[in-house]
Formats: C-alpha cells, sequence, structure tokens
C-alpha cells in the first residue's frame, strides 16, 4: 500500500453514469485486480475503485455515480489540475501464472475495467486471452474500443439484444475453449460464471468497504480457508476457495 497525492489529469464521462479519471503522479505498483481508495472532499470514508490501467507515474480508474450528494458524485465534478489523497496498491490482483495458452476474461458492467487491466498485462507478456463482456444494452458499453486495440478477441452480450449476444456475459463466452479464467462482475454474474464454467478460475468480488485494508473487517467472506476480508485478502479469490451463499 502506498499512500499519495496525485493530480487529476482526466475526469471524462464514458456512458450516462460512468466516468473515467486519469491521475497522474508516484502512484507505486498497480497491478491488475489491485484497487485504489480514494479520499473524496466533504466525504469522511474513502471510495474503493478498481485500477483500469496503470504506470510508473499514472493511474486510471472507472467509476459508476450511484446518485446524487455521492462520494462518486463529487468525485465526478472534480477538475483537472485538482489533487487527491489517494492509497494505491491495495488487495492482492489476479495471479497471471495461472493464465496458460488460452485464458478467458469475463467482466460486467464497472467489473469491465479491471479486466481491461488484465488483458493488457496478458497482452504485454504474450498472451492473447479472449474477452467477454456482458452490458444491459448497448448503451451501456465502455472500452469495447480499447479491447479491440489491444487485438483480443471480444465477444460482448447485452441483456436486451441491442448489440452482440442477446443475454448474459455467459452467453457470449459459450462454446469458448479456455485454460483458465479471470472474472470481474456483481455477484449474480460471478455466481452464473461458476455454474457456467466451473471453478477453475479467479473471481474479483465487489463487496462494501469501510478503512480499504483490513482493519475494520467490515468486508470479511467465508471461504473454504476461514473468514476473509475482501480488501485485504481479496479482492480476487480462487473460485473454489469461496463458500457460496446461495
Amino acid at each position: 500500500m502506498k499512500q499519495c497525492l496525485l493530480e487529476v489529469t482526466k475526469n471524462e464521462r464514458l456512458t450516462s453514469d460512468i466516468y473515467e479519471m486519469t491521475l497522474e503522479g508516484e502512484a507505486g505498483e498497480n497491478r491488475a485486480g489491485q484497487f485504489a481508495n480514494v479520499s473524496v472532499p466533504n466525504k469522511f470514508l474513502r471510495r474503493p475503485i478498481s485500477v483500469a490501467d496503470a504506470g510508473e507515474n499514472f493511474i486510471t480508474l472507472v467509476y459508476r455515480v450511484t446518485g446524487e450528494g455521492t462520494g462518486t458524485d463529487e468525485m465526478s465534478k472534480l477538475s483537472v489540475g485538482d489533487t487527491l489523497d489517494v492509497l494505491t496498491g491495495l488487495g492482492n490482483g489476479y495471479d497471471t501464472s495461472l493464465a496458460g495458452c488460452r485464458p478467458l476474461l469475463l467482466g460486467g458492467g464497472v467489473g469491465t475495467p479491471p479486466i481491461y487491466c488484465l488483458a493488457k498485462s496478458l497482452v504485454s507478456a504474450g498472451i492473447s486471452p479472449t474477452v467477454a463482456l456482458g452490458f444491459n444494452r448497448a448503451d451501456d458499453m465502455f472500452y469495447l474500443d480499447k479491447f479491440k486495440a489491444l487485438g483480443v478477441e471480444l465477444r460482448v452480450a447485452t441483456l436486451d439484444g441491442s448489440y452482440g449476444d442477446e443475454g448474459f456475459v455467459t452467453d457470449a463466452a459459450f462454446g469458448i475453449d479456455f485454460s483458465y479464467y479471470y472474472a470481474c462482475g456483481p455477484m449474480p454474474m460471478l455466481a452464473a460464471i461458476r455454474r457456467a464454467f466451473g471453478e477453475r478460475g479467479e473471481m474479483s468480488f465487489e463487496e462494501r468497504m469501510g478503512c480499504g485494508f483490513g482493519a475494520c473487517v467490515g468486508c470479511t467472506w467465508n471461504t473454504k480457508s476461514g473468514a476473509r476480508r475482501v480488501c485485504r485478502d481479496g479482492p480476487v479469490f480462487k473460485t473454489g476457495e469461496i463458500i457460496w451463499k446461495a
């Protein structure tokens, strides 16, 4: 974990409620699957945001504005040149050593950005994954151009059939031969992926957090190895470790 003061160099709307923010400065090392905890003006608790992209001197965060007056709403109002206190390098990230030669990456909604970060990392290592993304409708889609620029095979499903396959991300990924899978998205999506593709993979969990680094134990999840904190022991867990609530 690294605490740093970073400057906003980009804060743009991607869809009706999704924004992309780039912060520059000494952001430390940030791997795919890790997250940053952002101190938002006028809010007591930091906001945990997954890493969408990162380099030696920058970090890119993609976030959803969840309502008027919320922390993410305040984030969306920040301008280029503003500075933020950010904790970076949080969480354990994806284990890319298990990818094999044909990894499958599955993302849904705001679970898409960490999947992009992972895809970029794998491509740089000479591995070409297949990516399957799920959205409610075409108007909700983002980052498709970025995935295409990586040269990966991309499949997309929308719930209303307005783009790609009609249905869920599991429909977009149906029939793909893969060596290992990585997933990020809401809990119903993760549960469906487990049912469809088994436990030969890893999942990044979305959970409400207080401190973001393991002190408050407010984001505890039951696993076969006992209670684990999503912020410190996760957010990425091997699928077979999880004790599912339903």
